[in-house]
């Protein structure tokens, strides 16, 4: 791998990368069989695939004969003997030195999944991969990228394997450095400032590195549409501060890091003229549309992942966007990567992302109309059975010890390029509100919440974010749905979007149960300006990373710590009497 990413480094072959992907696709469901061989052969003789007797075989009907089908519960407890520093092959053939949390934004505490060479080199492949498409459509020179990117330090565990999160384990990884080299997007910002132990400077910073580079940035990106929104937010309150910064060549005393304050002190010259340029396009703009084009001028194209939970930001993105194309990021996981965005002309809402049949073996429960895992499951297919305009839960088996994992993530199956399949992402399996025989997804939340926003725009008020809760203590029960506004409405306007929230669920079990008041009326409650910053604030108290940051959609009775946090923050309550 070493010698490849030199290579990489010298000059970035975009054609040929191409090439090597059409080559793959093309003979899909036999590089699938060999890369489930390769994983067999290389972790058969673990504990954990001796147990079900597979005896060295390694073809896919007799893997799936013998191999359960699990969640994270199920391995957790040998995950934990590694983190514990027990030595012998539990999970995986070569022994794992790294350990990766997820965001824990779904449960309220972060997962524990094992993380190797071969999970590093499968993220270079889909970032190379994506690049390669991405730069044949919005070709770049040689620039740099603005990426708001936070690294969280690594801790040891009990056993002394290095932890991170997901990203944290990248960004640290020689690896990533050169590739973002090769493909002429190197990180404005010095290192200090991405591995930066308060993220609120560190965030400063990024900007200020923006500013300093203004010129030569090309992309402006982030692992998650958020973190964009976030740090633009912010620039709205601290663009003079950083003003004075460039005009006087002295950083604030907001940033108290030493190792900050020195690497910025390397950049930071007094620039009087950049200083007034930058007042000047700030001044003129309107209520802050197109602010990344009139602060980059350079700038091709926003980056980042853009479906799932971060649609609601897509349209304050292009608010700051103005003309500039948002371009999704690719299709993965704590767990291993699923597919690549190959269209990046497609919008957001729309993306698909082509599976790479070589970094884990994939399989699919399809689901039809059952969603909700009420019914018994159907048996899985594999990746090139899937069938087109289906549904499906994906199962990732992975070079790292994680086999027939079910990842939780529904998928529908758009197209083909060439023999494998091209997903859109639908929803978080086990993000569900329901109550009776309801069944709303989060995909069906942010819906509701569209249609109710739109009360709130002659007004020039949006919805800063949004969470929700099933409420069980009452009875009957009901949803409640939190929102954090941008300014003040009116009680009848509220009232409004309360009673719109309410019927805009259109799910027929919803709409049949609040008529019999099998579901109660929905409530409203709005929280005060700030609240969805402490959520992420505690996310990263709890070891988090803000990269890896997203707003949980729906929260469940055993994440306490962020109910407190709505509960207290609760300014005003209204009630739906839609179906009165």
């Amino acid at each position: 791998m070493k010698m490849l990413v030199e290579k990489i480094e010298k000059k970035f072959d975009q054609e040929k990368v191409i090439e090597e992907f059409e080559d793959l696709t093309k003979d899909a469901g036999r590089i699938q069989e060999e890369t489930l061989k390769k994983i067999l052969e290389q972790n058969g003789g673990t504990e954990y695939l001796q147990q079900w007797g597979l005896n060295g075989r390694t073809d896919p009907q007799t893997f799936k004969n013998c191999i359960p089908i699990v969640t994270h519960n199920d391995l957790d407890p040998y995950i934990q003997r590694i983190a514990d520093g027990d030595l012998s092959p539990i999970l995986s053939g070569k022994p794992i030195e790294t350990i990766s949390l997820s965001s824990g934004t779904t449960q309220g505490k972060p997962k524990f999944v094992p993380f190797n060479d071969e999970l590093m080199e499968s993220t270079m492949q889909i970032f190379k991969t994506s690049f390669a498409f991405r730069n044949r459509e919005f070709p770049i020179g040689n620039g740099k990228a603005l990426q708001f990117i936070y690294s969280r330090k690594q801790f040891k565990t009990k056993g002394g394997l290095a932890a991170g999160t997901a990203t944290t384990n990248v960004y640290r990884n020689a690896q990533f450095k050169k590739t973002m080299k090769a493909m002429c997007t190197p990180c404005c910002s010095p290192d200090e400032v991405i591995f930066g132990p308060d993220f609120h400077q560190s965030l400063y910073c990024h900007l200020l590195c923006g500013l300093i580079f203004r010129d030569e940035v090309q992309v402006v990106s982030s692992a998650f549409a958020h973190s964009i929104v976030h740090a633009l937010r912010t620039f709205e309150q601290v663009w003079e501060a950083l003003i004075v910064d460039i005009r006087d060549g002295v950083l604030s005393s907001r940033v108290t890091v030493p190792s900050i304050r020195l690497a910025m002190s390397k950049l930071l010259k007094p620039d009087p003229e950049l200083a007034d340029t930058i007042y000047n396009k700030c001044s003129r703009l309107s209520n802050w549309y197109g602010l990344i084009p009139e602060l980059f001028p350079n700038t091709r194209y926003i980056y980042g992942i853009m479906t799932g939970s971060m649609e609601p930001y897509l349209k304050k993105l292009r608010h700051y966007a103005g003309e500039l194309p948002l371009l999704s990021a690719d299709y993965g996981s704590s767990e291993g990567w699923v597919g690549v965005n190959v269209n990046p002309k497609l919008p957001p809402e729309l993306v698909t992302y082509a599976v790479l049949p070589n970094i884990a073996y994939f399989e699919f429960i399809p689901l039809g109309e059952n969603l909700n895992g009420m019914e018994k499951a159907n048996s899985p297919v594999g990746l090139t059975e899937v069938k087109l305009g289906e549904e499906y839960e994906i199962l990732i088996t992975n070079f790292a010890g994680l086999y027939r994992y079910r990842l939780g993530d529904v998928v529908k199956v758009k197209g083909f390029h060439n023999g494998t399949p091209e997903l859109q992402f639908v929803c978080r399996r086990n993000l569900l509100l329901s109550i009776n025989i309801d069944k709303n997804t989060e995909k069906d939340l942010q819906l509701a919440v569209e249609a109710a926003s739109k009360r709130l725009v002659d007004e020039k008020l949006e919805v800063v974010d949004f969470t929700s809760q099933v409420n069980v203590s009452a009875d009957p029960g009901h949803y409640v749905i939190f929102w954090e506004l941008s300014g003040e409405a009116t009680d009848e306007m509220l009232q409004d979007c309360c009673n719109c929230l309410d019927s805009s669920f259109i799910d027929a079990g919803y709409v049949s149960s609040r008529k019999v008041n099998a579901i109660g009326a929905l409530e409203l409650r709005i929280v005060k300006r700030g609240t969805f910053h402490k959520i992420l604030d505690h996310f990263v108290g709890l070891g988090g990373a803000v990269s890896q940051f997203k707003t949980p959609r729906c929260v469940g009775p055993k994440n306490s710590s962020l109910l407190q946090i709505l509960s207290s923050n609760v300014v005003e309550t209204y009630v739906s009497t839609a179906f009165c």
